[in-house]
């Protein structure tokens, strides 16, 4: 598979590499990922982030589609993976992005994922979640979620029975993307910025 086109930010003698991939709807380099992957880069790391195949397609000819297949999504990260050396590298993402890293993670033998808004259910169906590989997940892992994430809100999430691997930092009334209402008296930039502090707490702690 051809190798994606890369966004790079941080030094690259950095000990990590940490790998982001984004959305289902948005692209590498949307407000979202490019606050996440520039601060991550501040904190000492090298931060690559790159897009699927549709995403790619999109920028080149301006049409949108919906997203490719998991078989593709996963062989991408597995290229992305091999491109990098599973040793240094934590993979994740925005949402699907970081939902397909968890999927990979334990096969490849990554160092960590770090998923940014995961989507644990589609938005109002937290009757089905898509959990199943979450339960035996070996890979350290961080889920940085809102807690009214309608994919995954704090409540429901923490009433599932997930892998001891995986750690959370929950944004005090953040949507999908961390962003708090108005009347929560709490801004987007104070929950980016309590993320992104847990962000680094986990990867300075990776074995």
């Amino acid at each position: 598979m051809t190798l994606p086109d890369f966004l790079t930010d941080g030094p690259k003698t950095a000990t990590l590499t940490i790998a982001l991939a984004h959305g289902a709807g948005a692209p590498m380099d949307s407000e979202f990922m490019e606050v996440f992957a520039k601060r991550i880069a501040q904190q000492g790391h090298r931060c690559v982030r790159f897009e699927f195949p549709y995403m790619a397609e999109r920028r080149a000819t301006g049409k949108k589609r919906p997203p490719d297949r998991q078989p593709k999504l996963l062989e991408t990260w597995a290229t992305v993976i091999d491109h990098y050396g599973a040793d240094k590298l934590v993979i994740g993402g925005k949402s699907m992005g970081g939902r397909m890293a968890t999927m990979i993670a334990d096969e490849a033998n990554v160092r960590g994922v770090l998923a940014l808004g995961y989507p644990f259910y589609g938005a109002g169906r937290a009757d089905k979640p898509r959990i199943d590989h979450l339960k035996d997940l070996r890979t350290s892992t961080l889920i940085c979620q809102g807690t009214r994430d309608t994919m995954g809100s704090q409540e429901t999430v923490t009433a599932l029975t997930l892998s001891d691997a995986i750690s959370y930092h929950w944004s005090e009334d953040g949507d999908h993307s961390f962003k708090p209402r108005k009347k929560s008296g709490r801004t987007q930039e104070q929950n980016w910025t309590a993320a992104l502090d847990a962000i680094e707490e986990f990867l300075s702690g990776l074995p």
